[in-house]
């Protein structure tokens, strides 16, 4: 399931709705900050335990203060439904710290 890759207007449309996600080449990236490196370990590894669960795994960058998570499905050469599928989890993710931190 969603493996063909999105074409420019799909993939725009799509983005549309994912705050802080853009397009990078042939994937599609975030950076999102953190207070401290616990903190940005610990949501890698919210979505490293995703990641496993769907066997669709992304590109994380984990640096003090900061993750980029990239996707791309390599495969197909460039971002799919999958892709955009896990950009979504992560924003959930993200959304539901934020709304836990205030």
């Amino acid at each position: 399931m969603g493996r063909q890759r999105l074409d420019e207007q799909e993939l725009r449309g799509a983005l549309e709705d994912l705050e802080g996600w853009s397009v990078a080449g042939d994937a599609i990236t975030a950076t999102y900050a953190f207070d401290n490196y616990e903190s940005g370990v610990a949501f890698a590894m919210r979505v490293a335990l995703y990641a496993q669960r769907v066997d669709h795994h992304p590109d994380l960058l984990i640096q003090w203060g900061k993750v980029t998570v990239t996707w791309s499905t390599h495969d197909a050469g460039g971002v799919t439904q999958r892709d955009i599928k896990g950009a979504a989890y992560v924003s959930d993710v993200m959304r539901a710290q934020s709304s836990q931190a205030r």
